[in-house]
């Protein structure tokens, strides 16, 4: 056994799991009317209902007593710190600084981090509110009517996913398309409607040696040159987020227009950098910056709530419970919005890359379940998909709904089917 499996916390929750094998949902609700009101907490106009949850108030306490054993509120605070707690690349992990609106120092070995960010939001500013109010022109001197993004893994999933979620919001933009896949297919059906005069494409790579996304780049850059005939024309329609700009000039883009990010920032936590560079363009800038308000509102929470009131940690431990206690093997995200339609992808890297770990930072092998496998489809299709063996099937299969008051489209005035 590791230290966490030995641990105090980790045998009370063994035993506990005995007697909560057979609990029944029904059962639980009939003996406690106040049930939902000891499982829910708000944060701002969100509502965590969790007590659908195989749990009692005495599984709760024992989860937070788990987590005070590890020690967890002093691991956020180190996070928040700056302190190196990726020990595998012996880095900090700061995604929050991209999105900290309060603007206090955030240090990274000694220098505050802040002013580098606030510098590439602002020219995203500039740039973004250049191409939408149609000051940056083509080659042929045509406003931009169309985007590209150019990118896998976190420098796809995530904008394509905010992208899709604030699509209400986009009417006023270019068209934001989003190519990743290396199959030819991919960028050649993307690119198949669009005219190259008023395109612009986002190469999204920290190295700028990705294949997948060079090969992508490569393809479209040809494409480009192939109808506008002149080198010059790819310094107006190619722009860059990246670190290597030397790879960045090589492939004939201006310098001037590549936008940094940094080490601290992993793939799957991007979206909130200049990674969000096609979610600026769609949206705006005052509304990617919204988006920026609003997690770094929940960052707030997670930072400074106590556990047992605090909505990410009271979701991590469920996890914990389920995967390890009752040897669930999948998690479900199903979001009853369309316009989320592409969160489980998103949240399948943000969680699996994440937790697919198979030692602890020690390096010694662990002897428990790390994470789920993450997976979802909105919920509507769900109903009439893989239900049944949620429902029905011998499988224990938890699940997050996702569900909006109201829709932005409700064909039936005003109200929600």
């Amino acid at each position: 056994m590791t230290e966490l499996t030995r641990s105090p916390a980790w045998q009370a929750l063994n035993a506990h799991y005995e007697a909560m094998r057979d609990f029944q949902m029904r059962e639980a609700f009939e003996a406690d009317p106040q049930r939902f009101g000891k499982f829910s907490l708000r944060f701002g106009d969100l509502l965590l209902d969790y007590s659908k949850n195989r749990i009692t108030e005495q599984t709760l306490k024992l989860l937070l007593d788990l987590a005070r054993e590890r020690d967890l509120p002093a691991w956020i605070e180190r996070m928040f710190a700056g302190e190196h707690i990726n020990v595998t690349e012996d880095r900090a992990v700061l995604h929050i600084a991209l999105r900290n609106r309060s603007n206090r120092p955030i240090e990274v070995d000694g220098e505050d981090v802040m002013p580098a960010v606030n510098a590439v939001l602002e020219r995203m500013r500039r740039f973004s509110d250049s191409v939408r109010g149609g000051d940056w022109r083509g080659h042929t001197g045509e406003p931009i009517r169309d985007v590209v993004n150019i990118g896998i893994g976190g420098s796809d999933l995530g904008p394509l996913m905010v992208t899709e979620a604030l699509k209400p919001w986009s009417r006023e933009g270019p068209e934001v398309h989003f190519v990743s896949n290396v199959d030819g297919s991919h960028i050649a059906e993307t690119l198949r409607p669009l005219r190259p005069e008023t395109t612009l494409f986002v190469i999204a790579s920290k190295t700028f040696t990705t294949q997948e996304t060079l090969t992508n780049a490569r393809t479209a850059r040809a494409w480009l040159l192939e109808q506008l005939g002149e080198e010059a024309a790819v310094a107006k329609h190619f722009v860059a987020v990246s670190t290597n700009a030397e790879k960045v000039r090589e492939f004939g883009i201006d310098t001037a227009h590549m936008f940094e990010f940094w080490d601290w920032v992993g793939g799957r936590y991007s979206l909130w950098s200049a990674i969000g560079l096609p979610i600026a363009l769609a949206v705006g800038m005052e509304r990617f910056e919204a988006l920026l308000e609003g997690a770094h509102a929940m960052d707030e929470h997670f930072r400074t709530a106590p556990p047992e009131a605090n909505l990410p940690v009271i979701l991590g431990l469920l996890g914990v419970w389920y995967i390890n206690f009752f040897g669930a093997e999948t998690h479900a995200i199903l979001p009853y919005d369309q316009y989320l339609h592409r969160f489980p992808a998103y949240f399948q890297q943000g969680d699996m890359e994440s937790n697919g770990k198979r030692v602890n930072r020690d390096g010694e092998p662990v002897d428990h379940a790390t994470g789920p496998v993450i997976w979802g489809e909105p919920g509507t299709n769900g109903q009439h998909a893989f239900y049944q063996l949620i429902h029905q099937g011998t499988r224990i299969i938890p699940c997050d709904f996702i569900a909006p008051v109201n829709s932005h489209n409700s064909p039936v005035e005003g109200a929600l089917h």
